[in-house]
């Protein structure tokens, strides 16, 4: 597989209840805005949010499943969150390759996650390093 700059790579996933349940027991953030319909309308949100995180662990999962065929090491990766994930939307994290360095097989990727309307709920920009 012959990376280049403009290639994306994507993954789409629905944000269930159970989604964030489970993140919750693994993260151990049980903070009530994810949890406690009750706690979050009364909230600027109004209802539910999805952990931010869990939107950085599925660009984390575009990279580990695009890159199969060959190794990655995670560098770096920045997340700005700029709309919230509900319960129920569906998120999907791309990558855009945006930088090959020439003496080392460092990829730089720009990372947006947009929820089922289109609109971006996350943006950043991801750093790996490549290993035949």
């Amino acid at each position: 597989m012959k990376v280049k700059v403009g290639d994306k790579f994507s993954k789409t996933k629905k944000i269930t209840d159970e989604v964030v349940r489970k993140f919750a027991e693994l993260s151990g953030d049980f903070n009530p805005i994810h949890l406690d319909e009750d706690f979050a309308k009364n909230t600027r949100f109004r209802k539910r949010i999805a952990h931010g995180m869990i939107s950085g662990a599925l660009i984390s999962a575009v990279l580990g499943n695009e890159f199969a065929e060959k190794k990655i090491v995670y560098l770096s990766q920045t997340l700005n969150f700029v709309a919230p994930v509900f319960i129920d939307d569906t998120i999907t994290a791309t990558a855009t390759v945006t930088h090959i360095r020439e003496d080392k097989p460092i990829i730089t990727l720009e990372t947006i996650c947009t929820n089922q309307n289109g609109e971006v709920v996350v943006k950043g920009e991801g750093k790996i390093m490549v290993y035949e």
